[in-house]
């Protein structure tokens, strides 16, 4: 921390977000007593210890005023004087709930790049017209069953039968253990578990599929096979094979089956090719994990930016954790398209505030320990921050957990902020990359999608670089601007899909899945 009585420029030692604010977060820690002086001549003194991320009054604050970060409430001051820190003492967590919109609501379309000057990468281009950034050969259990087994045909073919030297354009045999199935209830924990797995195998990452299940569970192939008939099948021509543990005779004749049939794909899928293709194909996950106070200061707002690069291009943008929404929906509903639009981004997060109440919680209990010692002190502040990842451009519309929209550019997915749970979903509907700010260092990657960490903090970064890919904490330490960091990720986002790097979670065989099992509460 800065030593006492030490004067300091603003710049030097915290940031002031928007002009509105009266509040400044914290960059390297304060002691308590140092003078920062502001652009405009004036001096406050710092009346206690700021840790980094946390914030103290820029004036004074009446009990019953707002405090303002982002040029929004983030709680109602019980008596702030100028200089105090702002902690949970000094603040209550109320905010103004904004939820009137224009009935003439209508956000104009972005400036897309013509078509012949976009980006482009090297990615699959797929049969029916989508490209993938990988090619997996991918083992689906059908319940947590026949996860074990699966588990282990993937960790053996890679290791036995599947290298780089023999089949170059298949990037690895690959799982999705998981916990759910049999024992479930119908409606949507069903259909939800069904939709996600059926979309992986789906998935233009994934160029072969083997399902499995135990034989006699209530999700067994039976009844995959059954969905998969009822939505039309899968949407390219992929090999698909098909075993049971029981049928094979046990655990050790699944896996020897397995394994057989994995090396019968392998020469399929590798005759696919990477090929050049515009970024209008590409679909991206915006998500965060482990964030601070500088999150939505650095690392969120310039991946927001490089969001409004791919969107410009004619490409998708998913964002989700609709409970990182709560206090700050209006201003993103304030984006959308249309007021029929809008209207749907409330009604999903007041779908999840009804489910959330199903089970005792609130949507205020939401930052985590990790959360709160990093500055996020409540649900709005983390919201306003989180919400900086979908970047400006307008709300094009929302749709169900891991299931692909029906329209290009930014769309909202239904989901929780449960990272094991939300990043699957992303790449359930559709995502090929998820870019991940962290700044706590979270270490979450994918089974079939590569999944970007950027930093918002430069130590966080040196301490972890082996886990994490970019760094936004620059932006923090003075020596970039988020616009630089924003075509810095949009940059790295094209060689990450293209093959020529891989992230460092791929690099750490970082292949978590989890389903987010919905309860049956009606849109």
């Amino acid at each position: 921390m800065t030593s006492l009585s030490s004067k300091l420029p603003l710049a030097q030692c915290a940031v002031q977000v928007s002009p509105r604010d009266n509040v400044a977060v914290v960059k390297n820690g304060l002691a308590g007593g140092e003078q920062v002086t502001f652009p405009d001549g004036r001096t406050v003194v710092v009346t206690g210890a700021v840790t980094p991320g946390h914030r103290f009054a820029t004036r004074a604050i009446p009990a019953g005023s707002f405090v303002l970060q982002y040029g929004q409430p983030i709680g109602t001051s019980k008596g702030i004087g100028e200089g105090d820190p702002i902690h949970h003492g000094n603040m209550s967590n109320e905010v103004p709930v904004v939820r009137d919109l224009p009935a003439t609501l209508n956000n104009p379309a972005p400036d897309f790049v013509p078509p012949a000057q976009r980006a482009t990468f090297r990615g699959f281009l797929r049969d029916d017209g989508r490209v993938g950034t990988r090619n997996f050969v991918l083992i689906v259990p059908t319940s947590m069953c026949s996860s074990h087994e699966a588990l282990q045909i993937s960790t053996i073919a890679e290791y036995a039968h599947y290298s780089r030297a023999r089949f170059p354009n298949v990037d690895g045999v690959v799982a999705l253990p998981h916990n759910k199935g049999c024992g479930c209830s119908d409606g949507s924990n069903l259909d939800v578990m069904l939709r996600t797995l059926a979309n992986y195998a789906d998935h233009p990452n994934v160029g072969g599929v083997l399902f499995m299940d135990l034989g006699c569970e209530k999700t067994n192939l039976t009844l995959v096979e059954k969905y998969l008939k009822q939505r039309g099948g899968l949407s390219t021509q992929k090999p698909v094979h098909w075993i049971g543990v029981q049928e094979c005779g046990g655990t050790q004749g699944a896996i020897e089956k397995g394994l057989e049939l994995v090396q019968q794909m392998l020469p399929i899928v590798n005759q696919a090719v990477r090929s050049e293709q515009s970024v209008e194909h590409l679909s991206l996950g915006v998500k965060c994990g482990g964030s601070d106070g500088f999150s939505g200061l650095s690392a969120n707002p310039a991946l927001g930016h490089a969001a409004d690069l791919l969107v410009k291009n004619g490409g998708t943008v998913l964002i989700t954790e609709i409970p990182e929404f709560c206090g700050g929906e209006h201003l993103f509903a304030a984006r959308a398209k249309d007021l029929a639009t809008a209207r749907e981004v409330f009604a999903y997060v007041d779908w999840y505030k009804e489910y959330a109440g199903k089970f005792g919680t609130k949507l205020d209990d939401n930052p985590s320990p990790g959360n709160i010692k990093g500055g996020l002190l409540n649900i709005t502040i983390k919201s306003l921050g989180a919400m900086a990842k979908a970047g400006t451009t307008r709300v094009e519309g929302c749709t169900p957990y891991a299931q692909p929209p029906a329209h290009r550019g930014l769309t909202l997915m239904q989901g929780p902020g449960y990272d094991q749970e939300s990043t699957p979903g992303l790449i359930g509907a559709g995502a090929q990359v998820v870019v991940f700010t962290t700044g706590r260092g979270t270490t979450i990657g994918n089974a079939v999608a590569p999944v970007l960490k950027l930093t918002s903090n430069t130590p966080i970064f040196q301490r972890m670089s082996r886990d994490l890919d970019l760094n936004a904490g620059t932006v923090i330490d003075g020596t970039e601007t988020i616009e630089q960091v924003g075509r810095r990720v949009f940059e790295h986002v094209i060689k990450v899909a293209s093959g020529e790097v891989l992230a460092r979670a791929e690099e750490q065989k970082h292949r978590e899945f989890q389903l987010w099992a919905e309860q049956s509460v009606s849109l």
